[in-house]
């Protein structure tokens, strides 16, 4: 049996990942903000709820993150940036999910395999900008990623068998995305969550720190 543990399991992608993990053998704990009040912009929060947990999880999958706020829409030009909603979005994907990741190293078995996802977007490649716009989103999950590779070298010097990779889940039909409709269509949660599984228990130790899709491709910076 795998113990496991899901960050953000009232979302869309975070509910799924907990019956995926649950089908695939495993004892899942979730967590969230609708069940446990955790609220990754308010550090007591984040530290009274993350520090009742016990460990260690081999597998933990972090699925936090939004859009933009309530009454936004992500910026199509720059002229649109409200410095408030972007601190908003920082907030919660970037700063909240920090410091969720601020107790990992006591999460995790210090000897034995060990993966950690943390959802991210597509969008947060600096290098796969090609059109441009939703700054406050891109940049909140650019920093993210930033945070997770450097992480990724904090945590292997003590955890050396740990994996920490930055997901793309690729455009799932949650309210998340609704009135975003891409060309390449969109994936159910449950098949997000299925793919992410595979993902994650395919990546190596070699590979920790990188920033890859929903197929295990890896995405440039």
């Amino acid at each position: 049996m795998i113990d496991a543990l899901v960050i953000g399991a009232s979302g869309g992608i975070g509910d799924a990942m907990v019956a995926e993990m649950t089908a695939r053998s495993g004892t899942v704990t979730a967590l969230s903000r609708t069940q446990d009040g955790l609220d990754v912009t308010d550090p007591a929060s984040v530290d009274r709820v993350l520090g009742a947990l016990e460990g260690p999880f081999q597998t933990i999958f972090v699925s936090v993150g939004i859009l933009a706020p309530e009454g936004h829409t992500p910026e199509k030009q720059i002229a649109a940036l409200d410095p408030a909603a972007m601190a908003r979005v920082f907030a919660v994907n970037t700063v909240g999910v920090a410091h969720v990741l601020s107790h990992l190293p006591r999460l995790l078995p210090k000897t034995g395999r060990s993966v950690t996802g943390v959802l991210t977007a597509r969008v947060g490649s600096i290098g796969d900008n090609g059109i441009g716009g939703w700054y406050s989103y891109r940049a909140s999950k650019a920093a993210l990623n930033q945070i997770v590779h450097g992480l990724s070298i904090e945590i292997g010097r003590t955890h050396r068998d740990a994996i920490l990779a930055a997901l793309h889940p690729g455009t799932v039909a949650t309210p998340f995305t609704e009135g975003y409709d891409p060309k390449h269509g969109k994936v159910t949660p449950a098949e997000a969550a299925a793919n992410l599984c595979d993902v994650m228990e395919r990546l190596t130790q070699a590979q920790s720190g990188g920033f890859y899709d929903y197929a295990g491709r890896e995405i440039p910076w």
